[in-house]
């Protein structure tokens, strides 16, 4: 059976992708950081997965990771990079620690898991890393500077990874969302001074005058995972309801 790792799975477009690639066919081990939401995820996937609780900025959590996944079904297929964090900050406003902090999950992270899995991956023939960009690694989007300079560096490592390792037969794809109605940002609009205004923001500045839905990104990740993509390497699906076409 394939097998795929899903990191940031706990909620929002992580645990869509997780499911989404278990109605797949695959075996999926999702990663996440939150117990409670962790056991739910489990239980949803039901004999198709398991969940871990592993933190990946830990020295030696990239490493057991990969290995829980062999371990289990003796290959490793696909891994999908969805875990971050958002920092609402200029450059004058980020400190050293803020960004230590955001550039190691959503980036250091990363790279040492699929540092992990490359091994893996190549002893199963080949595998698919997603690396899960954002539209703010398209164009800046104001006030979140080291969250777009995150994602815009994802968007070179697919494409590194894609040159490096074409002839492991492993392929790298970035699919960059735009906004998307997560739990995350249903509690933005929620928590807001004025929710309606918000909201309207959000949907009235791109063309489909709306929000992305997790399992509209799941889907891309399924896409790119899949032998139909078996063309597709070092370039991005964008689902940003045509917000990077204006």
């Amino acid at each position: 059976m394939k097998t795929a790792i899903v990191t940031g799975a706990t909620s929002g477009i992580g645990r869509a992708a997780a499911l989404a690639l278990r109605d797949a066919g695959y075996w999926v081990l999702a990663n996440g950081r939150d117990p409670a939401r962790g056991k739910e995820v489990a239980e949803a996937l039901g004999s198709g997965g398991t969940f871990l609780g592993e933190d990946l900025t830990r020295a030696g959590a990239p490493e057991q990771v990969v290995r829980t996944a062999v371990d289990e079904t003796g290959r490793l297929d696909v891994l999908v990079n969805n875990a971050g964090i958002y920092v609402l900050a200029t450059t004058e406003e980020t400190g050293p620690e803020e960004l230590d902090r955001l550039m190691g999950i959503n980036l250091r992270a990363a790279m040492l898991l699929t540092r992990a899995a490359i091994p893996a991956m190549r002893a199963s023939g080949g595998g698919v890393v997603i690396n899960v960009s954002s539209e703010a690694g398209l164009v800046a989007l104001p006030g979140q500077v080291a969250y777009n300079v995150s994602k815009a560096a994802l968007l070179m490592f697919s494409k590194s990874l894609a040159v490096d390792h074409a002839g492991d037969g492993i392929r790298a794809v970035s699919v960059c969302p735009g906004t998307t109605r997560t739990p995350l940002v249903e509690n933005a609009i929620a928590t807001a001074e004025d929710p309606a205004a918000l909201e309207h923001r959000l949907t009235s500045i791109r063309p489909a005058k709306r929000l992305g839905r997790p399992e509209e990104i799941a889907a891309a990740i399924v896409f790119a995972a899949g032998d139909d993509a078996g063309y597709m390497t070092g370039s991005e699906l964008v689902i940003d309801g045509g917000y990077t076409a204006m």
